[in-house]
């Protein structure tokens, strides 16, 4: 079974809506770093990154891409070697607001991981979580996203798949059992 979350232009103003709590509560985002999480993260946060910079005229959001790999607390437990994704952050979060962006809020894991990886960067002033889909019950850490496009409740044995044109294919959200 297929269920796909985002029917006509939906997704364009879940977008839009994101944008437009960031620059309501970030202004003109001075103190403020945008951090795309790898691998899948930073298609979606490509798009609020573009779109960010066509609405607010203050200028370009310093923004990175952060990879988790080897900050997971199970990537000993795969059978093979994990492939780790490029990090590209030319810039310290010390003391800055962190937006820190995914596509998909499962369990948590995947952004205590990346809490872990950013620190190599500094000390932030604070992280806030912007996702596209939140899992909300299958939560297996305390965290909570301050800017979710979409909550879901699902299955553990569903899989919620994010495909955007940044990577290369058509825009489409769905859960697949």
């Amino acid at each position: 079974m297929e269920l796909n979350l985002f029917k006509g232009n939906k997704l364009e103003v879940t977008l839009s809506r994101l944008c437009h709590q960031l620059i309501e509560n970030h202004g003109d985002f001075r103190n403020t770093v945008m951090l795309g999480m790898q691998p899948r993260g930073i298609y979606l946060s490509r798009r609020i990154h573009s779109l960010l910079a066509d609405l607010s005229p203050q200028g370009d959001i310093p923004y990175g891409e952060l990879d988790v790999t080897f900050f997971r607390d199970d990537f000993r437990r795969h059978g093979a070697p994990l492939m780790a994704n490029q990090t590209r952050v030319d810039f310290l979060v010390e003391g800055k607001k962190v937006i820190l962006i995914d596509d998909v809020l499962y369990t948590g894991r995947t952004v205590r991981a990346a809490l872990d990886a950013m620190l190599a960067y500094g000390r932030p002033e604070n992280v806030e979580l912007l996702v596209l889909v939140d899992r909300h019950r299958m939560r297996q850490l305390p965290i909570e996203p301050r800017y979710v496009g979409i909550r879901v409740d699902t299955l553990e044995t569903e899989k919620v798949i994010v495909r955007l044109k940044e990577g290369g294919h058509k825009d489409s959200v769905r859960i697949e059992s």
